[in-house]
C-alpha cells in the first residue's frame, strides 16, 4: 500500500488530506488549503463566465478560466490574472509533493487567542468574488455566494485516508501543531480531534462548555473512531437533504429537492444505490485492464533488472575477452621484436667477424711489407758491389711483387659501419590506431511473424524480422523447408529480404519451415520451426504466361477458347506430384465436331500440337461420337460416347496409384487410362477455334472413386 500514498496527500500542504473537497475538475484538496489559496477579484473586473461551484455544474466552460489562469506562460514561479489589469501578480511556491500553489494573502495582524474547535463560524468569511485554482491542472473558477461550502465533500477519500492511516500502526499526531506534529496524548470525542499536551491546554482548555467533553487515549479514540458509523452525505444545495437519487446528464448525486425545484427535472435521473453498483462494476472492469498493465509493467522490470545482471556479466566478460585479444596482440609484437632483434644481431655479428678478418689479413701483409723494406735498406748500407748486384735483382722483383699486393681495393673497408636495416613499423602504427571493434557476433536466431504466415493452396508465404534491441548486423538470411513428408530441410531461400513466398508444393501435405541469419562472423542459430499445411483441395486457372500465343483466356483464366483451326496447348498454373486430385471442364462452345484433348503433361510440352502428340503429355481426345488416349502419338482404347455443348469432362489424378482416370458426364469414360505416373504433373487441354472450355477446380474426389477402386475395364469393385 506503499505506493497508494502519493494518491492521499493534498498537493498543496503535501499532508494527508484532511477534510477533501472535490473540485469540478475532479481533482481533490483539502478544505483548509482550499481557503488559504482563495484569491479575491476586483468587483469591477469579474469575468463573464457564470460564476462555478461543486454544485450542479459539470460541464462548466474553460474557456473564460482560462484566461485567468494565475500562471504565465513560461511558467516562471510567477503569475498573474490575464484577463484583469489592476490584479497584482503573486508569487508562488512549490508544496512538498511538487505542485506549484499560491500562498495565502497575508491576514491582518490580530490578537492571539484560543479557537474552539468545534466553532468553525469563528473563521473569517469568505470574501465576495473569491477565485480559486486548481494546484494540479491550473484551472481556475470564481466561487458563489456558498463560498467553499458549495463544493462536495469526498468522503470516499477521506475514508479512505483513515483506513490507511490506520493500517500504518503508527504513532498518531496532534492535529493543531503548526509546525513539526508531536504526538497526541489525548482524543477528544466529542471534537474528533488529536492533542498533545500544549495544544490541549492551549485550545481545549478543562472549562466551561469543554469540561463536559470527554478525553480518551489515542489508541481508544482510533478505535471510536473507525466503528462510529459514517455520516450520510447531504447535498450541497439544500444541506438537510440527504442525497438519494443521481443525475445521469449532471454526472453527480442530487436529492429529492433538487428534483422538485426542476433543476435536474429534465435530466435523467437513477437511484443512488443502482448508480453505485454500476460505477464499481465499471471501476473494477477498469481496474481490470489496469492490472494487466501493471502486471506486465512488473514482468518488464523484471527484465529489465534481468537485463542489468546479464550487461553486468557481459561486460565482465567482455572485457576479459578484449584483454586477452591485446594481450596477444602484445605477445605476437614481442615475438616478432625478438626475431627483429636476432636480425640485428646476426647482421652486427657478420660485420664485426668481416672487418676484424680484414685487420688481421692487413695486420700480417703490413708486418711482412715493413720486414721487406726494413731488410732493403740495410742491403743498401752495403758497400760491396758485386754482392749487392748479386740480390739486387730479386729483391727488386720481390718490392714489386709486394707492392702490387697492396693494389686497389685492399685498402678499401670490405664493410660498411651502417645497417642497411630500416623497420617499416608505418602500416603497423596505422593497424594499431585502426583497431576498433567490428561484428564479433553471430545474428540472433529471427522471429517467425506468425500473424504474415500463411499458405495458399500449394503456396506457402512466410515472414519473419530480427528480434527488438537487437544489434547485431546482418548481412542476409536463409529460408528452409523440409519435402512435406518429415524428411531433411533443404534451402529455398537465401537473401536480404525477410518476406518470401514458395510455390510448387505439394498439395494436402504438412511442411515444416525454419530461418537463420548470417553476417560476416558466421550463421545464426534457427528460428522456431513453423508447421503449415497446404490446402487439401487445389483451386487452380489456366497460365496464360505459359499457353500459345492463340490461346484466349477470359472469366479469370477459368474459360479458354482459341483463335486458330489448328490446335493449341494450354496448362493450368498449379503442378501435382503428390495426393489425389480431380477437377472438371465443362463445353460451353461446340462446333463442327471437333476433338479436343483432355489430360496432362510436363511443363516442356510442345505448344503447337495435339496434347498426347509427344512424350510429355497424356490425354484423352474426343468428338461427338468417341475417345481414344493418346501418349507419344500412341492411340489407344478407343471407346464409345462423345461429346457435345454442356457436357462435363472429369479428370482424376491419383498419386498414391499412379493412375489417371477420365470421365464423361460423370461416368468413367473408358478403362484406367494412363498408368505408373511419377514426378510433377500440368492440368492440360488442347482445343481449337471451334471450341470454349471452362474449368472447374477445387472439387471433391467422385462418390463412386472414393467407394470403391477403379478396375482397368473401366467398371468399379
Amino acid at each position: 500500500m506503499d505506493e497508494m500514498e502519493e494518491e492521499l496527500k493534498c498537493p498543496v500542504c503535501g499532508s494527508f488530506f484532511r477534510e477533501p473537497i472535490i473540485l469540478p475538475c475532479s481533482h481533490n484538496i483539502c478544505l483548509a488549503c482550499a481557503r488559504n489559496i482563495l484569491v479575491q477579484t476586483p468587483d469591477a473586473e469579474s469575468p463573464r463566465s457564470s460564476r462555478a461551484s461543486g454544485s450542479g455544474v459539470s460541464d462548466y466552460d474553460y474557456l473564460d478560466l482560462d484566461k485567468m489562469s494565475l500562471y504565465s506562460e513560461a511558467d516562471s514561479g510567477y503569475g498573474s490574472y490575464g484577463g484583469f489589469v489592476s490584479a497584482p501578480t503573486t508569487p508562488c511556491q512549490k508544496s512538498p509533493n511538487g505542485v506549484r500553489v499560491f500562498p495565502p494573502a497575508a491576514p491582518p495582524p490580530a490578537p492571539q487567542q484560543h479557537l474552539l474547535p468545534q466553532q468553525p463560524a469563528s473563521l473569517p468569511p469568505i470574501p465576495r468574488n473569491s477565485c480559486i485554482t486548481c494546484p494540479q491542472c491550473h484551472r481556475s473558477l470564481i466561487l458563489d455566494e456558498r463560498g467553499l461550502r458549495g463544493f462536495a465533500k469526498n468522503r470516499v477519500l477521506e475514508g479512505v485516508v483513515d483506513r490507511y492511516q490506520q493500517s500504518k500502526a503508527a504513532a498518531l499526531k496532534c492535529q493543531l501543531c503548526e509546525k513539526s506534529p508531536k504526538e497526541a496524548t489525548v482524543m477528544c470525542e466529542q471534537c474528533d480531534v488529536f492533542y498533545c499536551d500544549p495544544c490541549r491546554l492551549r485550545c481545549h482548555p478543562p472549562r466551561g462548555p469543554l469540561a463536559k467533553h470527554r478525553l480518551v487515549p489515542p489508541a481508544q479514540g482510533r478505535i471510536s473512531r473507525r466503528a462510529s458509523p459514517r455520516k450520510t452525505s447531504t447535498c450541497t444545495e439544500h444541506e438537510l437533504e440527504n442525497l438519494s437519487m443521481y443525475c445521469v446528464q449532471c454526472k453527480m448525486p442530487v436529492c429529492y429537492q433538487c428534483l422538485e425545484e426542476g433543476k435536474h427535472g429534465t435530466h435523467e435521473v437513477k437511484a443512488l444505490g443502482a448508480m453505485w453498483k454500476l460505477h464499481k462494476g465499471q471501476l473494477s472492469q477498469a481496474l481490470n485492464g489496469l492490472s494487466d498493465r501493471a502486471t506486465e509493467a512488473k514482468e518488464f522490470l523484471i527484465q529489465l533488472r534481468n537485463m542489468v545482471q546479464h550487461i553486468q556479466e557481459n561486460g565482465v566478460e567482455f572485457e576479459a575477452c578484449l584483454v586477452a585479444q591485446c594481450d596477444a596482440l602484445i605477445d605476437a609484437l614481442n615475438r616478432r621484436k625478438a626475431q627483429l632483434l636476432a636480425r640485428v644481431n646476426k647482421e652486427h655479428e657478420h660485420k664485426l667477424k668481416v672487418v676484424r678478418d680484414q685487420i688481421s689479413h692487413c695486420t700480417v701483409k703490413l708486418r711482412q711489407t715493413t720486414g721487406l723494406m726494413e731488410y732493403c735498406l740495410e742491403v743498401i748500407k752495403e758497400n760491396d758491389p758485386s754482392g749487392f748486384l748479386q740480390i739486387s735483382d730479386a729483391l727488386i722483383r720481390r718490392v714489386h711483387v709486394t707492392e702490387g699486393q697492396w693494389g686497389k681495393g685492399t685498402l678499401t673497408p670490405r664493410m660498411n659501419s651502417d645497417f642497411d636495416l630500416t623497420l617499416d613499423s608505418g602500416p603497423l602504427l596505422q593497424t594499431i590506431h585502426q583497431l576498433d571493434f567490428v561484428q564479433m557476433k553471430v545474428p540472433a536466431a529471427p522471429m517467425l511473424q506468425l500473424e504474415e504466415c500463411c499458405t495458399q493452396n500449394n503456396s506457402a508465404t512466410l515472414s519473419w524480422k530480427q528480434p527488438p534491441l537487437t544489434t547485431i548486423a546482418v548481412e542476409g538470411y536463409i529460408l528452409e523447408l523440409d519435402d512435406g513428408n518429415n524428411g531433411p530441410f533443404r534451402e529455398v531461400y537465401v537473401g536480404t529480404e525477410t518476406i518470401c513466398t514458395v510455390d510448387g508444393l505439394h498439395f494436402n501435405s504438412t511442411y515444416k519451415s525454419r530461418v537463420k541469419a548470417f553476417n560476416g562472423s558466421g550463421v545464426g542459430q534457427y528460428s522456431k520451426t513453423l508447421i503449415m499445411q497446404t490446402s487439401e483441395i487445389a483451386w487452380f486457372t489456366f497460365d496464360p504466361a505459359s499457353a500459345h500465343q492463340d490461346i484466349i483466356l477470359s472469366n479469370d483464366n477459368l474459360t479458354v477458347s482459341c483463335n486458330s483451326y489448328d490446335d493449341r496447348v494450354v496448362m493450368g498454373n498449379s503442378a501435382f506430384s503428390r495426393g489425389v486430385h480431380y477437377w472438371e471442364m465443362t463445353i460451353d462452345r461446340y462446333d463442327n465436331h471437333p476433338d479436343p484433348a483432355f489430360g496432362i503433361a510436363r511443363g516442356d510440352v510442345l505448344k503447337d500440337v495435339m496434347l498426347g502428340k509427344d512424350d510429355k503429355a497424356w490425354a484423352m481426345y474426343v468428338d461427338n461420337n468417341r475417345s481414344w488416349f493418346m501418349h507419344n502419338n500412341s492411340h489407344t482404347n478407343r471407346t464409345d460416347g462423345g461429346i457435345g455443348k454442356g457436357a462435363t469432362i472429369g479428370i482424376l489424378l491419383d498419386f498414391t496409384r499412379g493412375i489417371l482416370i477420365f470421365l464423361i458426364n460423370d461416368e468413367q469414360q473408358g478403362p484406367v487410362a494412363f498408368e505408373a505416373l511419377e514426378g510433377v504433373y500440368y492440368p492440360a487441354i488442347s482445343l481449337n477455334r471451334n471450341v470454349q472450355i471452362t474449368l472447374h477446380t477445387g472439387l471433391p474426389i467422385p462418390d463412386f472413386y472414393t467407394a470403391g477402386e477403379a478396375d482397368p475395364t473401366g467398371s468399379v469393385c
